[in-house]
């Protein structure tokens, strides 16, 4: 008995010097920060109303709907050809400036929509639903190159500029290199100042809209030294002597949208070219991308949604042992659980969205975001084909083209490993 005794006594010693962490049924101090709740503002002093994240405003409803018009009426017809040849039509891209989906956010004194940051993320789902290469276009140019100029930008390089991209003028944006993908800040291209000037030597790989851009926004560093603090972003137009504009690349998917290297021979640069200031581009790199990923985010949302509203129909015409495809219970799980996964998707691009345009932190569910609806694109997309059967490998259907559009979500604006990375950084710190 007294062994027992002394045995429970240790027990009750160890229980008392465990780590806080370790107590049973203690509650964490630590939360993660999506479980906390807020305090609202007063409802009725405020006139603010808790809707759901599917609630849109009469300005938004309109928009999405004029965007799906669009895009069955005047992009569905092209896909195909556009696919084939890889070239994005010209009346595509005119088309895009004319319904006013290359200048959202901007403010009507530069012939902009001027509407919300969530406008543009449901434009981008719309626009993907019918062709992800064409959502990419809009995408980029609303969260990268116009963010960008209105951010960053001097009063006389928004004069110059934004006017033009709401009509004809397309941005790119230059940062990766062939020694500088995810470690992107590597990047070799160097700018060495000259007087009031600056001269441009180096190489840019896998850049977005280079065929038809008629501006660059390139990242150089300016001085080695410092390492990432040298980089500097520089305003370059096309036509630059020196700029050179390689072959595109013949891709997977996406083929619409050019990618395309380039070279730059001492290209010269006035130093009123340069976006913000000298040093800061990395973080002008981080910013912007943070906000991009939401915009990668519902292309892949609305090519998966696209993609399985192309199927599911088609499972509930094909017949097979007496009663349609869709009948069968292990078709109609299977279905359920896709559903269920686009619903997840669109939540968590909604929120981030949300969160963006509030002003409030949104990096981590951006990546989230990001993340997860790339990996449902990847399995909804895989999915339907083997639910179309036979048909959906052929294209006689757009089910395969999806199937290729969807792989470069895992990769561009943060690969998904790169997504891990920074939402366990979040969640170190919010522990």
């Amino acid at each position: 008995m007294a062994a027992v005794g002394g045995w429970l006594r240790s027990c009750a010693k160890l229980k008392r010097n465990l780590p806080a962490y370790l107590a049973p049924w203690r509650t964490s101090p630590c939360a993660f920060r999506s479980s906390r709740s807020e305090l609202k503002p007063n409802l009725a002093s405020d006139g603010v109303i808790c809707a759901p994240l599917q609630t849109f405003t009469e300005e938004e409803t309109m928009l999405k709907n004029m965007v799906t018009k669009f895009a069955q009426e005047r992009v569905a017809p092209l896909v195909q050809k556009m696919d084939e040849n890889s070239k994005m039509e010209d009346s595509v891209i005119q088309g895009l400036f004319e319904q006013g989906l290359m200048g959202i956010e901007l403010g009507e004194e530069y012939g902009g929509t001027g509407a919300s940051f969530f406008s543009v993320i449901l434009v981008i789902e719309e626009l993907a639903k019918v062709d992800p290469a064409v959502s990419l276009l809009c995408e980029l140019q609303n969260t990268l190159t116009n963010r960008l100029f209105t951010t960053y930008g001097t009063e006389e390089q928004k004069r110059t500029y934004l006017p033009r991209v709401t009509k004809d003028l397309i941005g790119s944006f230059c940062l990766s290199e062939a020694g500088s993908g995810s470690d992107a800040f590597s990047l070799k291209t160097r700018a060495e100042k000259k007087g009031d000037y600056y001269i441009i030597n180096g190489s840019k790989m896998w850049i977005s809209l280079a065929e038809h851009a008629g501006v660059f926004f390139v990242m150089a560093n300016t001085d080695p030294s410092l390492g990432y603090r040298g980089i500097t972003c520089f305003i370059v137009d096309r036509n630059t002597e020196g700029l050179h504009v390689g072959k595109k690349e013949d891709k997977l998917g996406i083929r619409a949208s050019s990618t395309c290297p380039l070279t730059f021979e001492n290209v010269k640069v006035p130093e009123t070219n340069i976006l913000g200031q000298v040093g800061q581009g990395y973080k002008y790199a981080i910013g912007m991308l943070n906000a991009g990923r939401i915009g990668i985010a519902a292309q892949m949302l609305g090519l998966a949604q696209g993609c399985f509203d192309h199927t599911v129909p088609y499972t509930k015409e094909r017949v097979q042992f007496g009663k349609s495809v869709f009948d069968f219970q292990g078709m109609q799980h299977q279905i359920a659980q896709v559903a269920t996964q686009l619903e997840a998707a669109r939540l968590l691009t909604y929120n981030a969205a949300r969160l963006a345009e509030t002003g409030r932190p949104f990096i981590k569910e951006a990546s989230m975001a990001k993340y997860y609806a790339a990996e449902v694109a990847t399995l909804t997309t895989s999915k339907c084909i083997e639910w179309m059967g036979g048909v959906g490998f052929t294209k006689s259907y757009p089910i395969e083209k999806y199937y290729r559009d969807c792989k470069i979500g895992t990769i561009y604006e943060g690969t998904s490993n790169i997504q891990l990375s920074t939402i366990a950084k979040s969640l170190a710190q919010e522990y």
